[in-house]
This record gives structure tokens, C-alpha cells and sequence, in this order.
């Protein structure tokens, strides 16, 4: 991120620098200082070198997926821990300051990708009203194992003995958990505490960002015209009607391509929306296009670039047909942080998937300078609080999360010749305490023969859920910490074993259903099936509405999974993924009334469409919130 003067005039005080070691949340770590009342910035190490800007107050080492001790690991200049400026080295940032001022790092006898609970040792000002004991969230296969000169050990876990490190003469910190993650408990106010520590107590809020954005809009702009995207999620149509309010209406022309994949009567629902804030949308009906480029293809990713190079295709036959120039049209895209940190925007980053917008043809846009993003340095909720800002109303705003490419990432897939049949979770049994707590609820484990993708120690897994299934749900969820209990084991089990990323829980299968979980080969992106996804989805929203539950819940995914008791009935798995979030960067489960979820899944039984229903237990992380 470069061309920061106009916002550093804004912001006397300063700021604090997140140094970006490719961590998927290196980004959430700069979005949750903002949350909190001080002004952060991206910085790429390598650019800055030796010295850092009068700006910065403080500095953060985010984390990372590589190892400090690899070759070509990233890597900031020494100099700038002789800056004099407080100091927070956060999982990778920690292992790397430590290595760089004398101590030594190795591979942990432990992985640990999921909670442990932290015990302080001693005091130290970033551990401020946390107490003695609390819940972090690791996510690390190396460990610092002999501190620098001038360190002392200031908390551990039972697995990680220099969890929590302090150079009281230098003013750094490090630490091996993620502050940043709501998984860990007391993180906010570790984060709150380094705030004070730098100086910065309640030096920004986000009426700020929104002025500074504004200015960017008027400034890229200058003569240009945009033609918008619109997905019909919050992220596009707050962008779209941000440019709307910022620029001549003759210059901004919006399209909704109509790829097959929206809810049901999403694209006239969204053209009225906007309508009625007053900004003009076109549809485009692409079905045919998009249903035709993704005949026979089964592979996540191959999907996702399909979709996003199509959506290109349609933007620019459009463009030919209403005769626009690229010298003077731009594309307009509701791109926030997690579609390119997720895609592996950074330098050192990995990719958990490829987002529709940042394909191939996107990227190539944009380092031409034809696409304008509005809101590509925001997460989730500062969209929220931006869209309110500029009087977009409630019910726009308040939406749930929908992704670019719509239901077709909600629609699992399978090649012709991809077969299998759910298995016995063995390993589990190595597990002396897990596996006793398994034993303990009556749940029958096993591990599901299809994979989905999701994000582990920084790095991209597609790997297999595992399945709890019970004979008696109600009495299950009626017991006193139930919902706790199986949150924890399904945040437990993937840290413990690779092949697994999820853990779901049935909560009901057909009149006619058996117990054997075959995964049916020959699944792809068909029309019928998108049909059946798109009822799915509509009993869904439906319910959450009729029962006044939908603004407990972020964001509820319904996936579409080709599995089924037999593979002649044509009925096939449908999965609940209701979370709660605030901005998409992690997420945890959403505990749904026992009473609620036995009425939606006979709802969703009854249309005689699906074999089971299943729903998602998983945290993020290991689990992506979408499937794929």
C-alpha cells in the first residue's frame, strides 16, 4: 500500500506498522488496531528497509506460513528493533525477532492448530486486566526453544514453553498465539493494551476512512466513467451505490450478470433495491454462457477461475455492445481484504482460494490501472459501518455475506470416475482424551469421503470433514454444555489430524436414508442441481426470518454435497454453515436452538430433495467459511 501522505495528514497522531510475513491474518490484525482506535497500515518488509517512517509509533511482526530457518524465508532488516519504538512479534513475527536477536528456533515437538490455554508467568503492559489464565489460538509447527539476551518468559501453554516473551529495555514483546483471532479470549485486550503502549488511544474511527475514500474516489477518477460489477452481496452494491453518491450519474453504468448461480429471484431483487436508493442497474442473463464454459469441470479452483474469466468476457462483450473505451471506462469491483489475501495477494502468502475477482484477467486490469476498488483496504463490518454512513439502509446493509460466484461455490462437485464411501475415524482412538469426550456424548465418528477447502497454519488444506452422528439429537443438544462441547472438539480435531478440516454433526437424513455415506461420482454444475441448492437456500432464508434468528447469524452458507445412502434416488446432502463473525477473517459456529434446527431440517427433508442434513461445526480457522 503506497500513496498514504493524504491519510497520514489526517491522522496527527500517528500510526501503528503491520509488517507482512504472507499470514492470512496480517490483514485482521491492521482491521482489528482500526476497530480498536488507532490507524494501521500493510507494510511489506522488504520495501521499507532500515528505517521506517516518523508516522509509526509502534510496530507489528504479523505471522506467516513459512519457517524462519527455510531458505528465502521473509525477512525484515534487524535495524528496525533498534528503532526504539514499542515492538509485538505475533507466531512467525515472534520466531523471527527472536531468531534475529540470538535466539533459536525449531521445529515444536507439538503441532498445535487450534485453542490452548495461556498461563502468565509475570506481568507485562500488553497483558493489562488479562488474567492468569486464558483460551489463545494457536496455529504453529515451529517454537522458540532459547530466548535472545535480555528476554524473559512471561506466559506459556502446556505444549509451548516460550509462548509469552518481554524485553522490558527494548519494549518488545512476542508472542506465539493470535491476539487478533476472537478465539482468543482476552486478544482484543492484548491488542488494546500494545495501542496504549504506542501512544495511540482513540486516534481514529472509521467517519475518517470514509473521507479519505471519498477524496481517493474524486482523485482516481478524474474523466473517467466506471462500469460496475454487481454480485448482489453488501460488498458490490455498498461500493456501487459509494460511487453512485461520489461521481455524475451519466458516468457510472452497474450490470448484475445473471451467471445461473444468484438465490432464487435474486437479480430482480437487487435491481429494485437499488432502484430504490436511485441508482440504475442492468441485468444481464448469462445462464447459458456460464452453465456451457463449466460443463464437466469438478476441481474448486478450476470453478472459481471459469467464473471470474467468464464474468470478464461478459463485462467486456457488454462494453462492445454500449461502445465503451478503456481509455475512458474503468471497471468497478466490490473487492474488500479477504478476496485478496485470500487469493494470495501478498508476497509470502499462500492461496486458500482463487476469488472471481482476482483472476488472471482482473490482475492484469489492474496493474494497467482500469479497475477501481473502493473498498479494497475494508473488512465486513467496515463496509457495514460505510454503507450506513452514506444512508444505504438497513436492510442492504444488514444482508448476509453472498460471494461473487454465487451457489456455484455452494455446489460441490465430483469427476466422472470420483467415488468413495465414508470411513471409521481410527486415528481418533490414539486420542486417549478426545477421544473419551467422543465416547463420553455417544457419537458415532466417522470421516466423510468428500473434501472441502480450508486454511491451516496459514496454509491452504482441502481436505475431509468428519461426521458426528447420534441417535438422539435432541436429547444430545439438551444436555448442559452441549453446543460448547462439540465446538470444541470440532475446533480440536483438524489441529490434531491433517486429513481432516471439518467436523459436521447430522441432524436428520430421509424416511428412506441409510447409514452408509456414499460419495456420488459424476456431480457437476447442472441446472437441476443449482435448482435444488436454490430451495434449499430459500427454505433457509425463509425460516431465519420467520423465526427472527437471521440477525443473530453472519452469515449462513447452504451447501449442495453429492452424498447420498444410495445413488439411485437422485437426493443428495444438503449442509447448514450458519456462523457468527464480524469480519469474515474468523468465524465460529452459530448455536442454534435444538427445537429450531429439528424444524428446519424436517423443512428441508420434507421436499423429498435431500438424504441428510448435515451442519457445520468448524471454526475459522481450519474452515473457510465458503466451502470452496
Amino acid at each position: 500500500m503506497h500513496g498514504h501522505e493524504e491519510i497520514h495528514s489526517l491522522v496527527k497522531e500517528g500510526g501503528i506498522a503491520v509488517l507482512d510475513f504472507g499470514g492470512q491474518y496480517a490483514h485482521l490484525i491492521a482491521s482489528r488496531l482500526r476497530r480498536l482506535g488507532a490507524y494501521s497500515e500493510i507494510l511489506q518488509p522488504d520495501e521499507i528497509g532500515d528505517s521506517l517512517d516518523p508516522f509509526f509509533k509502534g510496530i507489528i511482526y504479523s505471522g506467516g506460513p513459512s519457517s524462519v530457518y527455510d531458505a528465502g524465508a521473509p525477512t525484515a532488516s534487524k535495524a528496525l528493533l533498534a528503532l526504539g519504538l514499542p515492538v509485538l512479534g505475533i507466531c512467525y513475527g515472534h520466531q523471527l525477532i527472536m531468531q534475529q536477536l540470538g535466539g533459536e528456533v525449531a521445529r515444536g515437538q507439538v503441532r498445535e492448530y487450534g485453542p490452548a490455554r495461556l498461563h502468565l508467568l509475570s506481568g507485562g503492559a500488553i497483558f493489562q486486566a488479562v488474567p492468569d489464565q486464558s483460551m489463545v489460538w494457536m496455529s504453529h509447527g515451529d517454537e522458540v526453544i532459547r530466548l535472545p539476551v535480555g528476554f524473559t518468559r512471561i506466559g506459556s501453554t502446556d505444549s509451548c514453553e516460550n509462548t509469552a516473551v518481554f524485553d522490558a529495555d527494548r519494549n518488545i514483546y512476542g508472542i506465539q498465539f493470535h491476539p487478533e483471532v476472537t478465539h482468543s479470549t482476552y486478544g482484543e485486550q492484548m491488542l488494546r493494551n500494545f495501542i496504549a503502549v504506542c501512544g495511540l488511544t482513540d486516534t481514529w474511527k472509521i467517519e475518517d476512512y470514509v473521507e479519505f475514500e471519498r477524496r481517493k474516489i474524486r482523485r482516481s477518477l478524474k474523466d473517467k466513467k466506471v462500469f460496475f460489477l454487481v454480485s448482489g452481496g453488501v460488498d458490490s452494491t455498498v461500493a456501487f451505490a459509494l460511487l453512485g453518491k461520489e461521481m455524475d450519474r451519466s458516468h457510472l453504468v452497474g450490470m448484475l450478470v445473471d451467471t445461473g448461480f444468484l438465490r432464487e429471484n435474486e437479480a430482480e431483487k437487487v435491481r429494485a433495491s437499488l432502484s430504490a436508493i436511485g441508482v440504475d442497474l442492468r441485468v444481464r442473463d448469462a445462464k447459458a454462457d456460464f452453465y456451457k464454459a463449466l460443463a464437466g469441470v469438478s476441481e474448486p479452483e478450476k470453478k472459481r477461475r471459469i467464473i471470474g474469466e467468464l464474468f470478464v468476457d461478459v463485462q467486456q462483450q457488454v462494453s462492445r455492445e454500449m461502445g465503451l473505451n478503456e481509455e475512458e471506462w474503468l471497471l468497478g469491483q466490490g473487492t474488500i481484504y479477504p478476496d485478496t489475501i485470500e487469493s494470495g495477494a501478498t508476497k509470502s502468502s499462500h492461496t486458500i482460494k482463487t476469488h472471481h475477482n482476482r483472476v488472471n484477467r482482473i490482475q492484469e486490469l489492474i496493474a494497467r490501472g482500469l479497475v477501481i476498488e473502493p473498498l479494497r483496504d475494508l473488512y465486513k463490518d467496515e463496509v457495514r459501518s460505510l454503507g450506513r454512513i452514506i444512508g444505504l439502509p438497513d436492510v442492504l446493509v444488514d444482508r448476509h455475506p453472498f460471494p461473487g460466484p454465487g451457489l456455484a461455490v455452494r455446489c460441490l462437485c465430483t469427476a466422472a470416475d470420483e467415488s468413495g464411501v465414508s470411513t471409521d475415524f481410527s486415528e481418533l482412538a490414539g486420542e486417549t482424551e478426545l477421544f473419551s469426550r467422543v465416547q463420553a456424548m455417544q457419537l458415532a465418528v466417522s470421516v466423510l469421503p468428500l473434501r472441502s477447502v480450508g486454511v491451516q497454519g496459514d496454509q491452504r488444506s482441502y481436505a475431509h470433514p468428519a461426521l458426528f452422528d447420534t441417535a438422539a439429537l435432541s436429547d444430545l443438544l439438551a444436555r448442559p454444555g452441549a453446543w460448547a462441547d462439540l465446538l470444541e472438539l470440532a475446533a480440536r480435531i483438524p489441529g490434531k489430524f491433517a486429513h481432516v478440516n471439518r467436523v459436521l454433526l447430522r441432524t436428520g437424513r430421509h424416511a428412506q436414508a441409510g447409514n452408509v455415506n456414499h460419495l456420488l461420482a459424476g456431480r457437476f454444475l447442472t441446472e437441476e442441481r443449482i435448482a435444488k441448492l436454490q430451495r434449499a437456500d430459500a427454505i433457509v432464508d425463509e425460516f431465519l426470518h420467520e423465526k427472527k434468528i437471521y440477525s443473530e447469524i453472519w452469515q449462513m452458507p447452504v451447501v449442495l454435497v453429492p452424498l447420498s445412502s444410495d445413488s439411485e434416488s437422485g437426493r443428495e446432502g444438503v449442509v447448514l454453515r450458519p456462523i457468527c463473525s464480524t469480519d469474515a477473517m474468523t468465524a465460529s459456529a452459530y448455536e442454534m436452538n435444538a427445537a429450531l434446527l429439528s424444524e428446519l431440517t424436517a423443512r428441508l427433508l420434507a421436499t423429498d430433495l435431500f438424504d441428510s442434513v448435515y451442519y457445520d461445526l468448524t471454526s475459522k480457522p481450519p474452515g473457510t467459511i465458503e466451502w470452496e
